[in-house]
């Protein structure tokens, strides 16, 4: 991933408006959660998130100058067995063994396809709960960008390691 590619997409979808501004449903669920990490991760640290009912979501780009995601008709949306997620990764040339571990997993869960990763079927789990644990879009923003760091910190330094204790005796 080169920043100078990064900063060339932005300057397609936004131009000279900085942070960059992205809309989507309310009661983000999967790809609304990790979508967000990987532009405040990897795209724009300062980057707003607006979440609005789905009928509203290409106006509230218009009036906000946002880039709309996650909704069919977006920039940024799921084509064929891919996710927004992947989505991102493609627009802005992120290329990161990590990351790629990471978007399987968003994938999986995201499109119901669990057996692409074992660990979707949590992924997936875990985003229920968060929808579930908090009522307010961006709180639960702010709570999945820790699972997400977790998630990527894992791939990165701990895949391999095991948890197998027992008790003795």
């Amino acid at each position: 991933m080169t920043t100078d590619h990064i900063q060339s997409q932005l300057e397609q979808l936004f131009g000279s408006r900085r942070p960059t501004r992205w809309v989507t449903r309310e009661r983000p669920k999967i790809d609304r959660i990790a979508c967000p990490w990987l532009i405040k991760r990897f795209v724009d640290p300062r980057a707003g998130f607006l979440y609005v009912p789905t009928a509203d979501v290409f106006a509230a780009a218009e009036r906000e100058g946002a880039v709309a995601f996650d909704i069919p008709g977006a920039p940024f949306s799921h084509v064929g067995e891919r996710c927004s997620f992947d989505a991102f990764i493609d627009r802005f040339a992120l290329s990161d063994p990590a990351l790629d571990i990471v978007a399987n997993i968003v994938r999986g869960a995201d499109t119901d396809r669990h057996e692409l990763a074992a660990e979707a079927a949590g992924s997936h789990a875990i985003s229920l709960g968060l929808s579930l644990t908090h009522a307010n879009d961006h709180d639960m923003l702010a709570q999945g960008v820790i699972i997400y760091d977790a998630l990527y910190a894992w791939a990165t330094r701990a895949r391999g390691e095991r948890h197998a204790w027992r008790p003795t005796g």
